[in-house]
């Protein structure tokens, strides 16, 4: 399941989750975001371990900001409301798996 993540839900979903997030910035005009957007589908339904969301930048450009996203997609991983670590660009699966860890 993949949680869309707003400035509201943001704190409780991501920040306070007990498993480590992959969050996915993301725009719908984005061509490589559109590429990489069905990798972290299959993520979110193999892996039950992370929690996987998906913030799209044009709704919520607070949050963009907040991480310092400024080319997309990027993919941040949160644990424990930490940044552990971030990749900016498409990805094939294989590296995306390798990135969470």
């Amino acid at each position: 399941m993949i949680i869309e993540l707003t400035k509201e839900n943001f704190e409780t979903e991501a920040v306070k989750s007990e498993k480590p997030v992959l969050i996915d910035f993301w725009a719908a005009w984005c061509g490589p975001c559109r590429m990489l957007s069905p990798i972290v589908d299959e993520i979110a339904e193999e892996r039950d371990d992370i929690k996987v969301c998906k913030v799209n930048v044009d709704n919520e450009s607070e949050l963009a900001a907040q991480f310092g996203v400024m080319s997309i997609p990027t993919l941040i991983l949160l644990d424990k409301g930490e940044v552990k670590s971030t990749s900016v660009g498409y990805k094939p699966k294989k590296d995306v798996l390798a990135f969470i860890g």
